[in-house]
């Protein structure tokens, strides 16, 4: 049944009974209706103004500001409420979202002792216990659980964002994610771990779909809002990133990625679009990848092509007639014989001399370790980059650590979508293997 906007009203003013049902009938009222946001307000700063307010109205404020993302004034709200179980659940879900994972995890513990379900109180100190990087604990947490909790979608959640934390089986961690989807279809974090996972293969438009349902609910996932808002920038649809970014800022104002996201998108929306030059891109793009091998040649042309390592058109056409006169055992017949070859396309050789690629730097690795250069051996995901900084990757043709730090700051910057937050993050993780970018 839809709650109106009175029910919305009633519920954080009034002096009745306040608890877990009545908290999820307010996200699903603002899931229905987003509008009804502006009526949580606006009861909220009513009830901010009642001098009167009782013990149990503290909790009801101390949870509503939680609900909306302010996270500081329901810590300091909870901290002076009742003390009840209700209260001291809620304050250690404010101090998760203020990254004070210790005092969480001090918090659940203590709303287990005063009555709040012990296993939703174990689930939550798992969370912060991930959360904080200690995933061993989290997963021991867990392993205490037992009974009907486990087939729940927040057990299964939490068990396969754990494993995930852990480097465990792919597989495991998409069955998980799956089986959580199945008891919950709308639990936000099972949805983006899904989603998530869908990314890193590349299956953009099943994560897009997953991305939309997690970022139906409220509060807002922030993650998926984010990811999602970039999969609309890839497909240059900046209005909607937009306005993703603005839902994450609806609930956390002072949240920066959103806010530089925000203005990167709303730049690239006021940029000039010409769709027709853009399609004659991208069909000269193809015709550039096609490769020579589908043209009947010569031997003898065949054979000087593979030695001098051209594939596509698109590498003959960055190659000058005297380059190819050069090679042994070419000579004019061969030359007429690839120069009518590429008129047939509408090319011409040495036509894009000027964007010969560069070979990439060579790193010399005789005086590494063997840990070192097995480090340069593993794949980019060894690095947990973010969507927007996997998928400038992705573009690159970047697929192992050591093709990254061939790279300059520079080559990553000219990579669309691709900023100095994104610079920073792989800089960052990089760091972390004692490694640098070229130039760095």
């Amino acid at each position: 049944m839809q709650t109106t906007l009175a029910d919305l009203r009633e519920l954080v003013l009034s002096n009745a009974s306040f608890g877990p049902s009545e908290i999820e009938t307010i996200s699903r009222a603002i899931n229905e209706d987003y509008s009804q946001i502006s009526v949580l307000r606006d009861a909220v700063a009513e009830l901010e103004d009642r001098e009167d307010r009782s013990p149990a109205a503290g909790v009801r404020l101390g949870v509503c500001y939680y609900v909306m993302g302010r996270n500081k004034q329901a810590r300091d709200t909870l901290k002076n409420a009742d003390g009840g179980a209700l209260a001291v659940f809620y304050l250690g879900k404010s101090y998760a979202a203020l990254g004070a994972y210790n005092e969480a995890v001090a918090a659940f513990k203590a709303a287990a002792h005063a009555g709040y379900n012990s296993d939703l109180c174990s689930l939550a100190i798992a969370d912060a216990q991930r959360d904080a990087g200690d995933h061993a604990a989290a997963l021991a947490t867990l392993d205490e659980l037992s009974g009907a909790i486990e087939q729940t979608s927040e057990y299964l959640y939490q068990r396969a964002s754990t494993v995930a934390a852990l480097g465990g089986n792919p597989s495991e961690v998409v069955a998980l994610f799956e089986r959580a989807v199945e008891v919950d279809q709308t639990h936000p974090g099972a949805l983006f771990g899904l989603a998530l996972e869908n990314d890193r293969r590349g299956n953009d438009d099943r994560a897009m779909d997953l991305y939309r349902r997690a970022s139906g609910r409220y509060p807002a996932h922030v993650g998926s809002l984010l990811n999602l808002g970039l999969l609309y920038e890839d497909r240059e649809q900046y209005d909607r990133a937009q306005q993703c970014y603005q839902r994450v800022l609806d609930t956390y104002p002072d949240h920066s990625r959103a806010r530089l996201f925000f203005k990167d998108a709303s730049a690239s929306g006021d940029m000039f679009y010409d769709e027709e030059a853009q399609k004659r891109r991208d069909r000269l793009s193809q015709v550039l990848n096609v490769p020579v091998t589908d043209f009947e040649l010569s031997v003898r042309s065949r054979n000087c092509l593979q030695k001098m390592g051209i594939r596509t058109l698109g590498d003959l056409a960055r190659t000058s007639e005297q380059e190819l006169l050069a090679s042994k055992n070419f000579g004019e017949t061969s030359l007429v014989e690839i120069s009518e070859m590429l008129h047939s396309k509408g090319l011409d050789l040495g036509q894009f001399a000027h964007e010969k690629f560069e070979p990439e730097p060579y790193i010399d690795t005789s005086t590494m370790s063997p840990d070192e250069q097995a480090l340069l051996e593993r794949p980019i995901a060894d690095l947990n980059l973010s969507v927007r900084a996997r998928k400038c990757m992705v573009r690159l043709g970047i697929s192992t650590i050591g093709e990254l730090v061939r790279k300059t700051a520079d080559d990553l910057l000219e990579c669309k979508n691709f900023g100095v937050t994104s610079l920073n993050e792989v800089r960052e993780k990089l760091t972390q293997f004692a490694i640098k970018l070229r130039g760095d």
